[in-house]
């Protein structure tokens, strides 16, 4: 069955969070796991946080690496806002290497698959960030996917 690459982005994305949330952390056999403290009756509790842990205006580190023969740009690492696209990207990236606008760029995501030209910045992060950035490859010819 193929699935378009928003579609598989978004699968990815709940079976990450699904398997994050069935996990058990790991108790050494020799010690009985303990329930951590009522809250005491005097002791006000924080109300808790329903909305999401960012901003939407917030922006994200977000490193660009060349691949094959494009060109290198000097800065690597961007910082992006959220709410932008894929295709946003892209036109940066054209009109920073003043690549001619007939000219193709692909942006892919751990090497493996393009995202769509409609997918946000901040949502590929969300699944596919480590370590506090977001890593793309960017490159005139296909290379993954």
């Amino acid at each position: 069955m193929l699935l378009s690459s928003s579609l598989r982005v978004h699968v990815i994305c709940n079976l990450r969070r699904l398997h994050a949330a069935t996990r058990r952390p790991k108790v050494p056999l020799d010690e009985t796991p303990s329930l951590p403290p009522s809250p005491r009756s005097s002791q006000r509790q924080l109300p808790a946080n329903t909305g999401p842990p960012f901003s939407a205006a917030s922006s994200l580190d977000v490193l660009l690496k060349a691949v094959g023969d494009t060109p290198i740009m000097r800065t690597k690492k961007w910082a992006v806002e959220r709410t932008r696209t894929i295709q946003g990207l892209v036109d940066f990236i054209k009109k920073f290497l003043k690549l001619m606008a007939s000219e193709q760029l692909f942006i892919y995501v751990n090497q493996s698959f393009a995202p769509s030209p409609d997918q946000e910045v901040g949502t590929l992060y969300e699944c596919f960030g480590s370590d506090g950035k977001l890593v793309l490859h960017y490159c005139k010819t296909q290379a993954w996917g």
